[in-house]
């Protein structure tokens, strides 16, 4: 494996977190540009492409370390994949907590990094088990599994309601209500346990796709294959819609179908451009994210909520509403929204720049 292999899938890691960012951190949230909103059931926008694509990261980094399982015993390796398993999730469980000052009765259980962590450690034991042709049929088989108990356990009247499909009753019925995400004004969570079946397969496919890569990556043959197996992917998922709605809250598996066509069709021309093209414009600006991911990612979680907790000068507004105000509140309000995000998606590069600078890669 080269490095500039390594330089394309840090360059489609570091798009993914630098979107993440700005999606995540608008300077006023009721004046946001639509594609950098979530869908609010049915549909796509390109913000919901963003979560699938780090899942389709974490995958792709996955083919390039399995091989060195091999030569490691099934204890060792299922001890690394535990662990790594435990690390992330117990992240992202406290990054939820911070500032650590509500009851643990009230905090969060699953999210963001607890989704990463629950994919890849299934994910991983089923590419460390079994073989990649195997790994295809299992995908296939999570997706429709998954069809099935949306449509027969969900509300007969309308299975894939947000009140009525069965994820929301199984997070409800496992977890109370208190421990579930509620940003649609109630209870309910969209990286909840149910739907984390499907999200699986964004792992697996991008793991059968960083190992194609590895192989036919830096030929004109191998990335036509990847271009008409990422439109084959699209065309299905919107075949798909038809019975099972494109719906990222419920990571529906015609959604994970569209996310995989999507990220194959991205990382596709990203190798184009870097292997082929040797078109390096920008590309160190998201290697800089890409090589730190996870470590930014928490930076700023953490900034925004501390920048939400604290009271800026006068008190009357919290720190991150008094900096908005007072640096970019000028702009047309959609513009200073987008401004602000930037400039905030620019502090946290700099974490980014200067880790880097130092050598200093984060894994956990």
């Amino acid at each position: 494996m080269s490095n500039q292999r390594f330089t394309s899938l840090d360059i489609f890691r570091g798009m993914t977190i630098c979107l993440m960012i700005i999606v995540n951190t608008p300077g006023d949230g009721d004046f946001t540009f639509a594609p950098l909103l979530h869908a609010h059931w049915n549909g796509f926008t390109p913000t919901d492409l963003v979560f699938p694509s780090f899942l389709f990261a974490v995958g792709n980094a996955m083919s390039f370390v399995q091989p060195s399982w091999s030569k490691l015993s099934h204890t060792t390796v299922l001890l690394k994949i535990f662990k790594r398993t435990a690390i992330i999730f117990l992240l992202g469980f406290l990054m939820y907590w911070f500032p650590f000052t509500g009851p643990l009765s009230d905090t969060r259980i699953l999210g963001v990094l607890q989704r990463i962590a629950i994919c890849y450690g299934i994910a991983s034991i089923i590419v460390f088990y079994m073989h990649e042709r195997v790994v295809v049929v299992l995908s296939a088989v999570l997706l429709l599994l998954y069809w099935y108990i949306c449509i027969h356990f969900g509300d007969p009247g309308d299975p894939l309601s947000i009140h009525g499909n069965a994820g929301y009753r199984f997070d409800t019925w496992l977890m109370g209500e208190a421990h579930q995400y509620h940003g649609e004004g109630f209870a309910f969570d969209p990286e909840g346990w149910l739907s984390t079946i499907p999200a699986i397969v964004n792992v697996l496919i991008g793991y059968r796709v960083g190992s194609f890569i590895q192989e036919k990556g830096k030929t004109y043959e191998g990335l036509t294959h990847l271009f008409m197996w990422g439109a084959g992917f699209i065309f299905l998922a919107f075949m798909w819609n038809y019975q099972f709605p494109i719906n990222k809250k419920l990571w529906t598996s015609s959604f994970v179908m569209l996310t995989i066509g999507l990220d194959m069709v991205i990382i596709g021309t990203i190798i184009y451009r870097v292997e082929l093209q040797r078109q390096l414009q920008f590309s160190s600006f998201f290697t800089v994210f890409g090589k730190n991911p996870l470590v930014i990612y928490l930076f700023s979680e953490l900034l925004a909520t501390t920048l939400y907790t604290l009271k800026g000068p006068g008190g009357a507004d919290s720190l991150f509403s008094w900096i908005f105000q007072n640096s970019f509140a000028h702009l047309p309000p959609y513009w200073a929204s987008l401004g602000f995000a930037f400039a905030f998606m620019l502090v946290c590069w700099l974490l980014g720049y200067i880790l880097d600078k130092y050598k200093i890669y984060i894994r956990v």
